[in-house]
């Protein structure tokens, strides 16, 4: 693979959107390191603009466009957090947001794209009608495609995250991220070969979205198929763009079970006090699962996002099944 992001572009990206983007507190908890026998630093992403690291990669996306690209506004298709950090970005720039999302998106990432006027058309979901539908938008609006996640823009965005971790934190011995499309995983990747190369990147994903785990030991793309799990922000397949580079600089793919998820997820708001998503403790699930893996390692977790429905907890035994 040729390899298309360097440095230099990160570096860019990261001066691209410093004035629009929260430079993200570290924390951790000794009783999350007494728990799982490792040093656990959270990268607080939950904490950044439009509550995810999202925001990142729209923003890079959005202001490296001329004012021509941007003349019919943007458009995407997502299931929430993309689509409320591009229509942030499309307001930063006082243009129109156009995004596609599947009628079972969570209510509070529908109120979030709303709330930064963003234009709404639900689909049904599966990846099939997003796309169509996304068609149908574009070439009635002229609107520009900014994807999710495959799109270099985008990918170097995201990897502002890792390179902003590593100034924080030193000598990490491992930097974790959950994959779903491989946005925030490639970029992760992506930044720690540049930036901090003696540090190990694993991903974690759920058991029952398990694609990027078998496309990553298969050496083969296998998409995501009927994926059943609460972590709504993992269900999407690797694009083209983000598999190559996860093959190549990420180190290992572990997967986890539903309940250690739910199990991750409450750890980190009762003793960091911090509202994170299911996607976002997927990460610390995989090291509860595997503590002999991480035993006295310096260990980085990215946390993905903190756009959480309240009324819908899945520690709530009624609403517990994904």
């Amino acid at each position: 693979m040729t390899l298309q992001i360097d440095s230099k572009t990160i570096e860019r990206a990261a001066e691209r959107i410093n004035a629009y983007v929260h430079k993200t507190p570290v924390i951790s908890s000794e009783n999350i390191n007494s728990i799982t026998g490792a040093q656990v630093f959270f990268k607080c992403e939950n904490l950044q603009k439009a509550g995810a690291f999202k925001t990142r990669g729209a923003v890079n996306a959005v202001f490296s466009l001329s004012k021509e690209e941007l003349g019919n506004g943007v458009c995407t298709h997502s299931s929430g957090n993309h689509a409320a950090a591009l229509a942030r970005a499309a307001s930063l720039r006082n243009t129109k947001a156009y995004v596609v999302m599947p009628d079972n998106s969570s209510k509070v990432k529908i109120a979030a794209v709303k709330n930064y006027n963003g234009e709404i058309t639900f689909c049904t979901p599966n990846l099939a009608s997003r796309e169509k539908t996304l068609k149908a938008i574009r070439e009635k609006t002229g609107a520009t495609e900014i994807h999710p996640y495959n799109d270099l823009r985008i990918i170097a965005g995201q990897a502002t995250a890792a390179k902003e971790f590593f100034g924080q934190i030193k000598q990490l011995d491992i930097v974790m991220a959950p994959v779903g499309g491989g946005g925030l995983l490639s970029g992760t990747a992506l930044s720690t070969h540049f930036f901090s190369p003696e540090t190990k990147v694993i991903a974690a994903e759920p058991k029952g979205a398990d694609d990027a785990f078998r496309s990553f030991y298969s050496s083969n793309f296998v998409p995501s198929e009927n994926p059943r799990t609460i972590a709504d922000g993992l269900l999407t397949s690797l694009g083209s763009l983000t598999f190559p580079i996860i093959q190549k600089y990420v180190n290992s793919i572990l997967t986890v079970s539903e309940e250690s998820i739910v199990e991750a997820m409450k750890l980190i708001w009762e003793r960091t006090k911090l509202i994170v998503e299911p996607s976002s403790a997927v990460p610390l699930a995989a090291i509860l699962e595997n503590k002999k893996g991480f035993f006295q390692k310096r260990v980085g977790i990215i946390i993905s996002g903190g756009n959480v429905d309240l009324d819908n907890l899945p520690w709530n035994p009624a609403l517990a099944q994904p």
